[in-house]
């Protein structure tokens, strides 16, 4: 205990160093709130923070906070693959944080996880919450949603300028319609840091004492991500290290040593461009693929929907989407949950994360997954509802709107299952087992190999 003591008070010195010599471009923003929330959520007013989280956080000793931060940004350029450049300084800004934090320092792990929220349905997203929030809390990291984007904040119907006027009315990321391209989101994101990491006035962690500071991001925000770290990253070095989920085709650098981890659905490979993307793992890069799963999943849906009605935000339709029933069964929340543990551990102590076999493809162009009898992919990292198939399920879809993200599934026929699963027990062995094996390769966690044998265990599958 003694020498995990003097670490942290080494690595904290020694991060404390790095953030007043390499950050100082990066100014510190004004910090203001918490915003109070007076009326309950769903409140027609929506006088209360946009996707207010329904998660249970009063069990896990957890509260939810809503700030805003103003100051000036600063417009980088952002080449590929390269570091950007000062264009012009001073614009001013305002946004918000979403911070959900633990109410004791004593449950608090050191590790601020920042969300770039994604704005791509003209809300605020914050995906990686939603998704993992159980493993976040039960694990004591601090999550904080940053909104950086002009859609999110100033976009009509469903930015938060709109969505609620007398609380978000003064929010501006476009130094008022001076940027209407997201040109100052990299500084706001870097600034969100800043406030984080040292806070001057109002401290949105309520005093919690920091450690490491990751950024994540999904999707489009991914995308944002890739360019920051590739251009923006080098000359600020806010952040000490990447989560990137849902890639949509950005090759990052090599020659940057903070460490990123990748973590990408079939969806993603298969029509999002990230097989023509795919990058070597490194001692910086380590990449996951998770065969069967799409970039909007059923089990996420489950979660998102209800919000949305809530807070009457736009919900997507894939009645018509052309495979029936849309959107994959895979859980890829599983294995999102246990990557933050492995980037810790590879950043603080420089353990290398598992590595993970990729998706098989039997074409790069277009590319092309190699399945099974099934039509299951092949490759990658199996999760037991595809290792231990019920159902065929795939990334791929097309059709109208969101469909090309929904990816499919469909259900395997009673003869099907009679042919696979002799009888129950049978069935309940295998999921069993597989999830043991994910569980010792470090693709999930114990406690969802868990309910995964639970739900088995209570399935009608071989009876």
């Amino acid at each position: 205990m003694k020498r995990r003591r003097v670490f942290w008070a080494i690595l904290v010195l020694s991060m404390a160093f790095f953030t007043t010599t390499a950050t100082g471009a990066v100014p510190n923003p004004t910090v203001i709130g918490p915003i109070p929330v007076t009326v309950p959520l769903g409140d027609p007013s929506h006088n209360y923070p946009q996707l207010a989280t329904q998660a249970d956080m009063e069990s896990y000793g957890y509260i939810e906070q809503e700030f805003f931060f103003q100051g000036t940004a600063t417009y980088y350029s952002v080449p590929a693959l390269a570091t950007g450049a000062v264009i012009s300084t001073g614009h001013a800004y305002k946004t918000r944080m979403l911070v959900r934090r633990p109410t004791s320092p004593a449950k608090f792990n050191g590790t601020v996880i920042v969300e770039w929220v994604n704005v791509t349905s003209g809300y605020n997203l914050d995906a990686m919450w939603q998704s993992t929030s159980d493993a976040l809390m039960r694990q004591g990291y601090v999550y904080v949603g940053v909104s950086a984007q002009r859609v999110g904040v100033q976009a009509s119907p469903s930015g938060l300028k709109y969505w609620c006027p007398p609380r978000y009315g003064t929010l501006d990321v476009t130094a008022g319609g001076a940027f209407m391209s997201d040109q100052l989101s990299y500084d706001i994101f870097s600034q969100a840091a800043q406030a984080i990491r040292n806070p001057v006035g109002v401290d949105p962690l309520g005093g919690l004492p920091v450690k490491l500071i990751i950024a994540t991001g999904v999707s489009q925000s991914e995308g944002y991500l890739v360019r920051y770290y590739n251009s923006v990253h080098p000359i600020v070095n806010v952040y000490d290290g990447f989560y990137l989920f849902l890639g949509i085709g950005g090759k990052l650098r090599t020659d940057i040593p903070t460490k990123v981890f990748k973590l990408n659905t079939e969806n993603d490979v298969l029509l999002l461009g990230e097989a023509a993307a795919r990058q070597d793992d490194s001692d910086r890069l380590r990449t996951w693929e998770v065969a069967g799963a799409s970039h909007v999943s059923y089990p996420s849906t489950l979660i998102r929907t209800p919000l949305l009605i809530r807070d009457g935000l736009p919900v997507g339709d894939t009645s018509l989407c052309s495979k029936q029933p849309a959107l994959s069964h895979i859980p890829t929340a599983h294995v999102m949950k246990a990557i933050y543990g492995h980037l810790v551990a590879w950043i603080v102590k420089g353990t290398p994360p598992p590595a993970a076999p990729r998706i098989e493809l039997t074409s790069l162009s277009p590319a092309t997954a190699n399945r099974d009898a099934f039509g299951n992919a092949l490759g990658g990292i199996q999760l037991s509802q595809l290792a231990v198939p019920t159902a065929t399920n795939t990334g791929v879809n097309s059709g109208p709107g969101f469909c090309f993200l929904y990816g499919s599934f469909t259900p395997f026929d009673q003869a099907t299952l009679d042919s696979l699963y002799r009888n129950h027990g049978s069935y309940v062995s295998n999921v069993a087992h597989a999830n043991n094996y994910n569980l010792s390769q470090g693709y999930i966690l114990g406690f969802d190999a868990n309910a995964n044998k639970e739900e088995a265990a209570h399935s009608s599958i071989g009876k």
